[in-house]
């Protein structure tokens, strides 16, 4: 049976935190897949994006005539053609769509008042409360889960998973505006994941990748993360 051919619509490298999950998910699969990439935040977005999906919002994947939208949504359609995505073991995948759906659905603060700006370095002194909340409850969730099990290798569940998929953006939004974690209950564990993330091949792709997007549209590199539209 041939392989399917795969094209995956997503918005701008530097923000779109929604498009980021299932592209580094495919890259880490090793999948052939063709990219169509719409600019947010621009008066024809909208219309540009319904061209592939009524969902109106990205990422899409396009599979021999499949859509699917939705990054989690994508993430479950390839787990079933393509093993790996999600932990062998029955309990350690079960934690590991738990937290990856508390990403999905949650720490709205956190993407409120830190969008993802993937190429800024913009460090806060502070957080409102809710903020915090959100940054302490994924320091303790990123310690729960490899201290449980993290053993066989250096990702959320030892081998890269659609876990870490999920949190590849929150890897950024910590590298942008939390470069220190011990302030928010970090033993460690989250600063050295956050480096495990940013160490592989994927993530410095799509960083490279982001900047030539902006050159090429004549935007500037950002210095100073600002609001910016999530896919």
């Amino acid at each position: 049976m041939p392989a399917p051919r795969y094209e995956l619509v997503i918005g701008d490298k530097n923000t779109s935190s929604w498009s980021l999950r299932p592209w580094i998910a495919m890259k880490r699969l090793g999948l052939t897949f063709s990219e169509t990439s719409i600019r947010l935040r621009q008066p024809d977005t909208r219309s540009r994006i319904l061209v592939h999906s009524p969902a109106g919002k990205v990422p899409i994947l396009k599979a021999d005539g499949q859509i699917v939208w939705d990054s989690l949504a994508i993430l479950e359609y390839l787990a079933e053609a393509h093993p790996g995505l999600w932990p062998t073991d029955r309990d350690a995948r079960a934690t590991a769509r738990a937290v990856s759906a508390e990403m999905h659905s949650g720490f709205a603060a956190l993407r409120e008042h830190c969008p993802m700006e993937f190429l800024a370095r913009s460090p806060k002194s502070s957080l409102p409360d809710a903020v915090e909340a959100d940054v302490r409850r994924i320091v303790a969730s990123w310690r729960a889960v490899r201290g449980s099990y993290g053993g066989r290798g250096p990702f959320l569940f030892g081998a890269f998973s659609a876990a870490d998929a999920m949190y590849a953006p929150v890897a950024s939004r910590l590298r942008t505006y939390l470069p220190d974690l011990e302030r928010y209950g970090d033993d460690g564990t989250a600063q050295a994941y956050v480096e495990t993330m940013f160490a592989t091949p994927e993530m410095t792709a799509w960083g490279k990748a982001a900047e030539a997007e902006l050159a090429r549209s004549g935007r500037r590199r950002p210095g100073k993360a600002g609001r910016s539209m999530s896919g």
